[in-house]
């Protein structure tokens, strides 16, 4: 990069050669060349406008929860979104910048008696990330209550995209075939009982307490779900639960979990999948692909 974007932009936080291992759900990851903490949606643009001028890659982040971002690092901009988290009510709408929690956008929900969002409770993301993955839990995913997204399109424009624009699929959406960055997103939810939501959140919540290996760092659920299978379930049939690679490990509490229970690498957690994905496969014929992005340099 031949600009120093932490002189070029003095009006938000950008560090230089910042490992990400700081800022991921795994606590792995190399270093982020540049790393840009944006707080308007004039920033994210003048950030890509200057990188696209300089040819240089642009890597957009929110929570980092669903991530593996290997050991290398990433090259060029990493943007991380965290700062624009501003939620806002606007009758049955939630409306939500890229950055905000996904779990604080069902809390705002729920303290407005509007029902909808309750399966995200838990769900550690961004809105950015929810959109771009169409993510999802206990049967809801972000496409059925998403009404519209504000993206930054590749050539540098922004635009407010419809449902049927971002064209979901599981675990898909046309975010990701088309290199935009999601700047907000719109909700369509429904009145509801203030009690009643927080009933199904908490008893969601709980599902996943008990179930899911929270006390360590990890990268949420590792595969999608094969058609007509459960990645758990066949992880755990082929005796995988435990198995470890350096300071990562098949969870024994879910299989569907890669945990860092040792100071792990992303190379440890690279490790793991690919043992996993090979193991199943032998055993059953069924290749698992994984939910989880994995990003940066090797």
């Amino acid at each position: 990069m031949t600009v120093d974007l932490t002189t070029k932009f003095t009006a938000f936080k950008i560090l230089k050669n910042e490992p990400l291992a700081h800022y991921s759900w795994t606590k792995t990851g190399g270093p982020a060349d540049f790393l840009a903490f944006p707080e308007t949606n004039a920033q994210v643009e003048a950030l890509v406008q200057v990188a696209q001028e300089q040819a240089v890659p642009v890597t957009v982040l929110g929570n980092a929860s669903n991530l593996i971002v290997r050991d290398g690092g990433i090259r060029g901009l990493t943007i991380i979104l965290t700062a624009m988290n501003q939620i806002t009510l606007d009758g049955t709408q939630v409306n939500a910048q890229a950055g905000a929690a996904y779990i604080a956008t069902t809390q705002v929900a729920q303290q407005a008696g509007l029902t909808g969002l309750e399966f995200a409770a838990g769900i550690p993301g961004s809105i950015g990330g929810g959109v771009f993955m169409n993510a999802g839990a206990y049967g809801g995913e972000t496409a059925s209550v998403l009404a519209t997204a504000t993206v930054l399109t590749q050539a540098g424009t922004i635009e407010v995209w419809s449902h049927d624009q971002l064209d979901f699929g599981y675990r898909h959406s046309a975010i990701q075939d088309q290199h935009a960055i999601v700047l907000a997103a719109t909700f369509q939810l429904r009145p509801g009982v203030k009690a009643l939501i927080q009933q199904e959140m908490d008893h969601l919540n709980y599902l996943r307490k008990s179930k899911q290996p929270l006390e360590y760092p990890s990268c949420g659920s590792v595969f999608k779900r094969p058609r007509g299978h459960f990645a758990g379930k066949l992880i755990h049939e082929a005796g995988l639960q435990g198995y470890r690679a350096g300071g990562a490990e098949v969870s024994k509490k879910h299989a569907g979990f890669i945990v860092n229970v040792d100071h792990a690498t992303a190379t440890d957690y690279l490790n793991v999948i690919h043992h996993v994905q090979a193991t199943v496969d032998a055993q059953t014929g069924i290749k698992l692909e994984p939910e989880v992005r994995i990003i940066g340099a090797q």
